[in-house]
């Protein structure tokens, strides 16, 4: 599908590309009679198949009336589900209130490091060199796209004062594109994280190349966690042996999630074994493709 495929202006057809082949990915799957996680592993983890794969929670939104004990709240509730690290938004009020937040959600689950933030692409550079500062001393898991995905420049002003890891991906649809971030942005290999989108990035036979380009700079799988809390990006977190993956319960309805019967302990969340993506294990989905294609 990538022949005569122009250089650039990637986002414009790289994720209806990306949707089709990775929907070739699960059509192959289920021929081979496999989960996906496994047909992965065999083609691009040397055949280590994954039992269960560590698994983070995205929370921490902005909700009109919110106190900060209702915050508190909702990361009990994914702390009591058998998650270990959970994910917030900042940005959306002014930082002395968003540092609040944090604090409030630190006093629930104890240590920076099983808490990350997440700025959505939204700060420029005196905002996001502020948040920076302010957030340094907390030592959180990561600051995650705390400016535009393609200012490299501010990227490597921030990793030259925020020891921490920051973490960036997801809106880069391309290896080009991966391939400059970590050439010019400053991010570092032996902490920072890359979070691509593979199906908004031409699917996963040109993941598996960044992937491939990553590991030549340095990078180790573990720092790699693909965008999406739902089947699919397990399936490819499990299959090439990355860091982990993320969960949205209650967010996207039932167009995200995972197999029903998937449990979260400790942390790690067991893998589906139907073939192919597995989307037969939530019904609710399954539902609606089957009457989609009646």
């Amino acid at each position: 599908m990538l022949q005569r495929e122009k250089a650039g202006g990637h986002s414009e057809r790289s994720i209806a590309i990306g949707t089709i082949e990775v929907a070739l990915w699960d059509a192959i799957a289920k021929i081979a009679e496999k989960p996906l996680h496994r047909l992965l592993a065999e083609g691009f983890n040397g055949g280590r198949v994954a039992e269960k794969v560590f698994c983070y929670v995205g929370g921490g939104w902005y909700w009109p009336g919110q106190t900060l004990a209702d915050l508190q709240d909702e990361m009990r509730r994914h702390l009591d589900a058998g998650y270990t690290m959970v994910k917030m938004k900042v940005g959306g009020l002014p930082l002395a209130d968003d540092l609040r937040r944090v604090e409030a959600i630190l006093k629930v689950i104890g240590v920076g490091e099983r808490l990350a933030v997440d700025a959505n692409c939204k700060f420029g550079r005196d905002e996001a060199l502020a948040y920076a500062r302010a957030l340094a001393p907390l030592k959180l898991r990561w600051f995650e796209e705390p400016c535009d995905p393609l200012d490299y420049a501010l990227f490597a002003e921030l990793a030259d004062i925020y020891a921490p890891p920051l973490a960036t991906g997801e809106n880069l649809y391309s290896t080009q594109d991966v391939a400059n971030l970590v050439r010019f942005g400053g991010l570092r290999a032996d902490r920072d994280i890359i979070q691509v989108d593979p199906p908004q990035a031409y699917g996963i036979a040109q993941y598996a190349r960044t992937v491939a380009m990553l590991e030549q700079q340095g990078w180790n799988r573990t720092s790699l966690f693909p965008h999406g809390g739902n089947q699919m990006s397990l399936a490819i977190a499990a299959g090439f042996g990355l860091g982990g993956a993320e969960s949205y319960p209650g967010v996207f309805g039932a167009f995200g999630g995972f197999a029903d019967d998937a449990t979260i302990e400790n942390g790690a969340i067991t893998l589906s074994d139907h073939p192919g993506i597995g989307f037969e294990g939530q019904a609710a989905l399954y539902r609606i493709m089957r009457e989609l294609a009646a």
